[in-house]
């Protein structure tokens, strides 16, 4: 048994968890971290990162077989779904080493082991379950950065099984190429393995229990999606809901309800549960300390406090918006605050861009056109499409949409939404453009580079207020 001193604890180290140890060991603090896992945790090993990997593949498969419009000859394209895997494991296992350097490069204390929390002085002690017996830590400061893992359905036959039925984990690591493909859930993790999978040959099913896919998004986008992912042989099936899954075969036979209240048979060869998420907030002695859960999500304020003095929550496990740029960002305020930062600000969620990699790509910062509407906003809305834009033709990436969404009377950004080629790289610049409070004038006034991608941003801008140049 050891005890370790240190400033501030952080558990997990995943994007929230290891960032807040790395800003606070840049503002003089002794941090010290655990981690039951692998160190990034799932976002690296298990989620953004070996998942971009593996859409990448599909992305270059995809190109290889249209080939022949950019004057190239491909002949016999296939792939090795081992190797393909191997790759995306190896650049995972590449990024956790990352971190690994990250630690040691700034002096942060990793302690490998199963955390929870026991009541202290200034702040809960930290017990952790090691491989040679148990270890406490002692901090005035506690940061929990568990995240989430996937959400099951508690129905029969639904339940992830590691074979017939997949959540995302076993769906990156596939025992098989499957021919065919049953995604229940069409958030952004159901539609990139539906993305991936099909771009490699499988038949796709996607059910959503609303009635569209992509239910965050803007319905314009949503429905731009929908007729995309359908010409691309996607089967889509909206305000549907899976009553049934018997696995005892060797398919998996989904009876679903559908919209029109008829009952219909789907096989597949294997399914992907993405139904949502849920904290890791189990087993971490947060009764014993007083720490109130809600709904699976541990409860905080706006900087990030638990109400348990010493006690402090970011990312995942706080609740939605899971991401991991959410995470880190939060990790960031709750370091700043405890050290008395000054010029520290609460997160506001509506200037978090929002990124789906599937083909095409999807991103968007800010209110839809509706949730705008509903917050009794007057807006302008300006569009501008992919096929009016040089550099998206040039791509062979005609297909696409840029909108934005803003207050007709103060000119403020209050929405941008987007689908089409690297969509997922441009829309930072509606989120500075939040971030800064800029206004409409500033950027028809701003000066995009030709020919680029980045263009239609200017244009869509320009159509809100009847300037629109290229269309």
């Amino acid at each position: 048994m050891t005890d370790h001193k240190a400033d501030l604890v952080v558990i997990g180290s995943g994007p929230g968890g290891y960032v807040a140890a790395i800003r606070a060991a840049q503002l003089g603090m002794k941090a010290a971290i655990v981690e039951r896992d692998a160190l990034g945790g799932v976002c690296l090993n298990w989620g953004c990162i070996p998942t971009k990997a593996l859409l990448r593949t599909s992305e270059i498969y995809t190109n290889m077989k249209h080939a022949e419009q950019f004057g190239l000859m491909a002949e016999n394209i296939g792939f090795d779904i081992d190797k393909v895997i191997k790759r995306s494991r190896n650049v995972a296992g590449q990024l956790s080493k990352g971190v690994a350097y990250l630690m040691k490069k700034n002096k942060i204390q990793v302690i490998e082991g199963e955390a929870r929390l026991e009541k202290g002085a200034a702040a809960p002690l930290v017990k952790v379950k090691t491989k040679d017996g148990e270890d406490t830590l002692t901090a005035k400061h506690v940061i929990l950065a568990t995240g989430a893992r996937a959400r099951t359905i508690p129905q029969a036959g639904l339940e992830p099984d590691g074979k017939f039925v997949w959540t995302a984990k076993e769906a990156m690591v596939p025992d098989i190429m499957p021919k065919s493909l049953l995604v229940i859930g069409s958030g952004a993790i159901g539609i990139e393995f539906a993305s991936f999978y099909r771009a490699l040959g499988a038949e796709v099913t996607i059910v959503e229990m609303l009635d569209r896919i992509l239910p965050v998004e803007d319905k314009e986008i949503s429905a731009f999606a929908d007729k995309q992912f359908q010409k691309q042989g996607m089967k889509i099936m909206t305000s549907a809901q899976v009553e049934k899954l018997d696995t005892s075969g060797a398919l998996a036979k989904a009876t679903i309800k559908t919209k029109h209240g008829k009952s219909e048979t789907v096989e597949a060869e294997r399914v992907v549960l993405a139904v949502g998420i849920v904290g890791n907030t189990e087993n971490l002695g947060l009764e014993a300390v007083g720490a109130k859960v809600d709904r699976g999500h541990i409860v905080v304020n706006e900087w990030l406090e638990t109400g348990v003095k010493g006690l402090y929550a970011i990312g995942d496990v706080v609740g939605a918006p899971w991401l991991a740029h959410k995470a880190s960002h939060e990790g960031v305020i709750c370091v700043e605050k405890i050290a008395g930062e000054k010029g520290v600000h609460p997160l506001d969620v509506t200037n978090i861009p929002g990124c789906t990699y599937c083909q095409p790509q999807i991103a968007s910062v800010g209110l839809t056109e509706d949730k705008a509407k509903e917050a009794g906003r007057k807006v302008k809305v300006g569009k501008f499409p992919f096929n009016g834009n040089g550099k998206a033709i040039a791509l062979g990436e005609p297909e696409g949409l840029v909108k934005t969404v803003f207050d007709a009377e103060t000119g403020e950004l209050l929405g941008a939404h987007m689908i089409g080629a690297e969509v997922t790289e441009l829309i930072q610049g509606f989120g500075l453009a939040r971030s800064a409070e800029l206004v409409e004038q500033d950027l028809m006034h701003a000066i995009f580079p030709h020919p680029t991608l980045s263009e239609m941003m200017h244009e869509s801008v320009l159509d809100a207020y009847g300037r629109v140049m290229h269309i």
